[in-house]
């Protein structure tokens, strides 16, 4: 009995294992104020080895073949969360959130990340399978994915406050809001706010704090804007996934194991990402490669035309050698520093009037 191309056996070791790992991390940060750098290294490290294993029962029970397209989709995955991560430390800094609140956040965003990049890519694979017509459409998508992180690499026009951002403004106009965070809860009853707004006199509340007997807090805010951000990434994220591998348990899987390891690797990443100055355009190569194989077997079925084809394990040591090459090329030729004083400089030389 076969589910998604596999049998069900597979599904429920999938799924099993995620399970366990998923309890096991959570109830070791259970009574943890802080997530310090050993920590996060180490459940990383544990998360990539776990993705490694997967990778190696799929090459035993089925094939070389399947075990490269999910080891491919994998490490394309996890190299995209990058420029996501970067999103999120400029979110947190906004929100004035750290530590072990990040955690807490990730935590719900990520099970919320799941849910919809199970939706997104039941959605893409079945399209996919469709008419020939639309891989040509992921091959220019995929293409477009990739010639935006190239020009978007090192640019300034980033949101500089997400405290505003569309999506907090939209809830804060239907949910009353506490502007104050209280603990780690996402919502507080309105006989705490009552009781803050006695010690504090000095609390502002919107109109919709009138009626409302639960208060959001900024960090229910702050995950708001989490899940916004990450939906808008799988829209470049999953179809380039889609058009590396076309099984849907493939597909989902290399996305529940790159994302459920982000969590404490963006702890990691917080601190390291600045230094991988030219690892987003190694991706953007990534998807150029990509893209070009999507769309040489797009044409192939839909016109008729003789191309070339590309074995999936060249596939996978592409992907895998270009982003090897973004980090080598990282940590050989760092990103120089801008001057951050000389207008400050040319400023305090000004003679007075």
């Amino acid at each position: 009995m076969e589910h998604f191309g596999f049998p069900i056996e597979t599904i429920i070791i999938l799924f099993s294992v995620v399970f366990v790992s998923v309890a096991m991390d959570l109830f070791s940060h259970r009574n943890k104020e802080d997530v310090t750098f050993k920590d996060a290294a180490g459940w990383s490290v544990f998360w990539i080895v776990l993705a490694i294993a997967f990778y190696y029962y799929l090459k035993v029970r089925f094939s070389p073949e399947y075990a490269s397209l999910f080891m491919a989709g994998y490490a394309l995955e996890k190299a995209l969360s990058i420029d996501n991560m970067m999103v999120f430390v400029a979110i947190f800094s906004s929100f004035g959130i750290k530590g072990i609140l990040q955690h807490r956040i990730l935590y719900y965003g990520i099970a919320g990340a799941l849910i919809f990049r199970a939706i997104f890519v039941a959605a893409g694979t079945t399209l996919f399978g469709l008419t020939p017509w639309v891989e040509l459409i992921f091959a220019l998508i995929v293409a477009w994915s990739g010639w935006a992180l190239w020009h978007g690499s090192g640019d300034d026009d980033d949101i500089d406050d997400y405290s505003q951002h569309w999506s907090v403004n939209l809830t804060k106009k239907y949910m009353p809001v506490i502007p104050r965070l209280v603990g780690k809860a996402f919502f507080v009853r309105r006989e705490v706010v009552e009781q803050m707004k006695q010690d504090d006199p000095t609390l502002t509340f919107s109109d919709t704090a009138r009626h409302g007997a639960w208060f959001a807090t900024p960090m229910f805010l702050c995950l708001i804007c989490i899940e916004i951000s990450d939906i808008v990434f799988s829209f470049d994220s999953v179809p380039a996934i889609i058009a590396v591998t076309q099984e849907p348990l493939l597909v989902y899987a290399a996305v529940i194991f790159a994302i459920l390891g982000l969590r404490n690797l963006y702890f990691l990443l917080a601190v390291a990402a600045k230094y991988l100055c030219h690892l987003e355009r190694a991706v953007a190569f990534v998807l150029v490669f990509i893209a070009i194989k999507l769309g040489a077997s797009a044409v192939e079925k839909t016109f008729g035309l003789e191309t070339f084809h590309i074995p999936h394990d060249v596939s996978l040591y592409v992907v895998l050698g270009l982003i090897l090459a973004g980090v080598i090329a990282s940590i050989l030729f760092p990103e120089k520093e801008q001057p951050a004083t000389t207008e400050t400089k040319a400023d305090d030389e000004t003679p007075a009037s």
